[in-house]
């Protein structure tokens, strides 16, 4: 069950116009967190994104796969969309126990933080984007920059000059 402030900062991306993907990015973020904290383990990085776009997907967020994962991930990801659209029953605290045990069981405790470091996460991103062909990648930094607004726009710009090697 994701947290009020989670759903909240995602309402507020929706309502701002952002994609569907930054709005599962506060979802992620919270999964990455619970993980951190010992609340459960994952087996790798990949787990924890995955444990948090299903959640974005029940939670309502328009998220859909990308074009190249596998039949079983669309699967679910229609399932978890599906879920997302029907009105939501109280979680069956059997279910909710079973769900924790197995995430606990499968991983140990280092093990299951390591998944979540800032170096597994980096390690993460930069084979996500290695996949992505420069074009994607070009049109991706040029909504971002659109869809900034003016004052994260010029706090990036002032740190962008602050960072810049000196010639």
């Amino acid at each position: 069950m994701p947290e009020a402030k989670t759903r909240q900062a995602a309402k507020r991306a929706k309502k701002q116009g952002k994609s569907a993907s930054t709005q599962a990015g506060e979802y992620v973020r919270e999964e990455i967190e619970h993980v951190r904290e010992g609340t459960h383990g994952v087996k790798s990085t990949k787990q924890a994104i995955a444990i948090g776009l299903s959640k974005a997907r029940r939670d309502g967020v328009d998220a859909k796969p990308s074009k190249r994962a596998s039949k079983t991930v669309k699967k679910k990801a229609s399932q978890d969309l599906k879920a997302g659209m029907r009105t939501a029953k109280k979680t069956s605290s059997v279910r909710s126990k079973a769900t924790k045990k197995a995430l606990n069981g499968s991983t140990t405790k280092r093990a299951a933080k390591k998944a979540v470091s800032k170096k597994a996460l980096s390690t993460q991103a930069k084979k996500s984007a290695a996949k992505r062909t420069p074009a994607d990648r070009s049109a991706a930094a040029k909504k971002a920059a659109r869809t900034k607004g003016p004052t994260a726009r010029k706090a990036a710009a002032k740190k962008a000059a602050r960072t810049r090697k000196a010639d």
